[in-house]
């Protein structure tokens, strides 16, 4: 597909959501087990390819579907950050796993880059194309059709590297010491496009057609921002400590 004025239109939307920092800061803890043990550190590939950060055996388990080209998966990554990755992870209290929810070429494309490299990097990369989204995806829709074409003509290993040149995404892979040879190959790599293949199989089989979107604890979530997800996150940790009293 080709991006068109609605992309353009969703670059500027920019998601209302509240950022609940108080009250999950706040919430007590459930997970004794991980107690002195910091998980931020801690990361591992799922069988389908997604990439989980913190406690495996937290009591908390978020899984959040994102897309590189919705903004507000962009936006959901700069609120929660504060919450998630540098309180509730490293206490053990919840994991988080990022699965792919693929919208369009370019998103096919980030997803196969993300995933080069370390995957205990997989993070540092996952963060860095949320936090310079504005600036890859603001040159994507400045392209004209015309200039869209080698997007989609030949071999997808193809399309994806005239992407990533057009993009600049060559220049932030090399900023990981990746080379532009080396994020060839990964964009022609078929084990991790089984992968992503994979995590779309679990996304229809929820029935997610929205980004972002989450499950806390095995079961989707309603809502689609951080305002929502924290309270839901809230909710949960309530839930445990009154059934361990």
């Amino acid at each position: 597909m080709r991006i068109h004025a609605r992309m353009k239109t969703a670059l500027r939307i920019t998601a209302l959501a509240a950022c609940a920092v108080a009250s999950i800061a706040a919430a007590p803890k459930h997970a004794p087990a991980a107690r002195g043990v910091n998980w931020i550190g801690v990361t591992a590939v799922t069988a389908n390819g997604g990439h989980r950060l913190g406690n495996p055996d937290a009591p908390l388990k978020l899984v959040e579907y994102v897309s590189y080209t919705c903004p507000h998966c962009a936006h959901f990554t700069k609120e929660s950050e504060p919450v998630l990755r540098m309180t509730l992870i490293p206490k053990g209290q919840i994991s988080v796993t990022v699965v792919n929810l693929l919208r369009n070429p370019i998103d096919m494309t980030v997803a196969m880059l993300t995933n080069c490299g370390d995957p205990k990097r997989f993070f540092v990369r996952n963060n860095a194309f949320f936090a310079s989204q504005d600036q890859w995806l603001g040159t994507a829709v400045k392209f004209s059709a015309e200039q869209q074409k080698r997007w989609y003509q030949g071999e997808p290993p193809q399309r994806m590297r005239a992407m990533a040149a057009d993009l600049g995404l060559y220049d932030k892979m090399a900023t990981w010491g990746i080379t532009r040879a080396q994020a060839d190959a990964c964009l022609g790599d078929k084990a991790i496009l089984a992968k992503l293949k994979a995590q779309q199989t679990e996304v229809q089989s929820l029935g997610l057609t929205s980004t972002p979107s989450f499950t806390l604890n095995g079961e989707v979530l309603d809502g689609h921002d951080w305002e929502s997800v924290s309270k839901a996150i809230t909710d949960k940790m309530a839930e445990q400590r009154e059934g361990s009293t």
